[in-house]
């Protein structure tokens, strides 16, 4: 960790999550361990295997943007501008009189605007080439997401998107972190958005063998660290957070959640779709995330984990956090925010800053629901009891993703 560079506090939050829209909605149903799986609602899923997802109910865009507006974009890029939105109302930013080339956006994606893919084939199908809306590309594009959100708040600085399957939120927060780090910006939005849950996502997913089969209990379906578990449950949403170097935020008297003080990121080269038995590239993500920040492993009190409710995933998930903290490993809180939210993909990154913010300014924690049957092989504290009241000096967030791409966040309480 050089000690001269930039420091990164968190001053704004946003979110849209099968749990509600907002993250005063989200995070309420997180404490009380309220799932937001149930059966499909957003196409006829009966000839699927799979019939639940953790679908954002009750979405209506005309709510948080302009509706004509709202037409042009892909439900991930309308997810997202809503919760850039939310972010940048609860920083309490002025736009108005920010220099606007000195804030940046960084909103990634797993799959992009796969809904408007597949609405627009059909057209072609059935009523020819002249019929595809002319809006296709830039609703389709992955870079959609950023691109509109820099746009509806004139936002010139650093703009782009990563793209790393589930691993996309946290490396975009984490390269968000390094574009201020640098001095190219002073304040970032950045974050993850996705909504896969479409007829084709869903039927690669599960051919895959991936997704969760338990269709008669929606809401256990996700069990993450359950000896039970059969994959993953597909979820949707966005996650957004606002930060920003820190003297600007304590000159402004803004409102500083928490620091963010490391990241750290790897890749498997492995497989592309298999973690390393080894724990290898989670190991060595939370590992340079830890020497990013400066902290030892007894500086850590919590670990959001990427918990997905996979078989692999999550034993050697667990296998990698026992590595890298040793002993202290029994005494760290670890959850699993899909285990109510499912998995939401490029968003997931994104969603677990934000309950990471929430866990190391508020310092609770929210239960790992579904966990009935413990894994041996699972056998840290997962807060499976329900939610805990705990100090937390210091957080880690883990994302792994399809491809071997890991990212690590590391948030810890402001020291001045």
């Amino acid at each position: 960790m050089a000690g001269n560079r930039r420091r990164v506090v968190v001053t704004g939050i946003g979110a849209v999550t099968p749990l509600g829209v907002g993250v005063k909605a989200t995070w309420e149903a997180l404490l009380q361990g309220r799932s937001g799986v149930g059966e499909i609602t957003l196409y006829d899923h009966s000839k699927h295997s799979v019939h639940i997802a953790g679908e954002v109910k009750n979405w209506d865009a005309s709510q948080h943007m302009d509706k004509r507006e709202a037409k042009h974009f892909d439900r991930f890029t309308q997810f997202a501008v809503c919760a850039a939105a939310e972010a940048i109302a609860d920083s309490k930013l002025d736009l108005s009189k920010e220099d606007a080339r000195r804030i940046g956006v960084v909103i990634g994606t797993g799959i992009g605007g796969i809904t408007t893919i597949e609405e627009q084939k059909e057209r072609l199908m059935e009523r020819g080439p002249d019929r595809v809306t002319p809006f296709l590309i830039p609703m389709l594009m992955g870079n959609a997401a950023s691109a509109h959100v820099s746009i509806q708040h004139k936002l010139k600085g650093p703009n782009f998107c990563v793209v790393t399957a589930c691993a996309a939120g946290a490396q975009s927060v984490g390269e968000a972190l390094r574009v201020i780090q640098r001095g190219e910006a002073d304040a970032m939005v950045c974050g993850g958005s996705e909504a896969a849950i479409t007829p084709l996502g869903m039927a690669g997913f599960a051919n895959m063998k991936a997704l969760s089969k338990h269709n008669e209990e929606p809401q256990k379906a996700s069990r993450p660290f359950d000896l039970n578990r059969d994959g993953f449950v597909m979820g949707e949403g966005a996650g957004v957070i606002v930060i920003e170097e820190l003297d600007r935020a304590l000159k402004r008297d803004a409102k500083i959640y928490c620091e963010l003080v490391g990241y750290g990121q790897s890749g498997d080269g492995h497989h592309i779709t298999a973690p390393c038995a080894d724990g290898d590239g989670g190991i060595r993500a939370m590992t340079a995330a830890l020497h990013d920040a400066g902290l030892r492993p007894e500086d850590v009190d919590y670990i959001n984990a990427h918990g997905t409710s996979t078989p692999y995933n999550d034993k050697i998930e667990t296998l990698a956090i026992k590595q890298v903290f040793g002993a202290h490993a029994r005494k760290l809180a670890v959850n699993s925010t899909k285990s109510m939210t499912g998995h939401t993909l490029g968003a997931a990154g994104g969603v677990e800053a934000v309950v990471s913010v929430l866990a190391v300014t508020e310092d609770k924690i929210h239960p790992t629901i579904n966990l009935e049957h413990p894994d041996p092989e699972c056998d840290l504290d997962y807060v499976k009891e329900g939610s805990r009241d705990l100090r937390v000096r210091a957080a880690l967030s883990n994302s792994l993703g399809f491809g071997g791409h890991n990212a690590t966040l590391a948030f810890a309480k402001l020291k001045l």
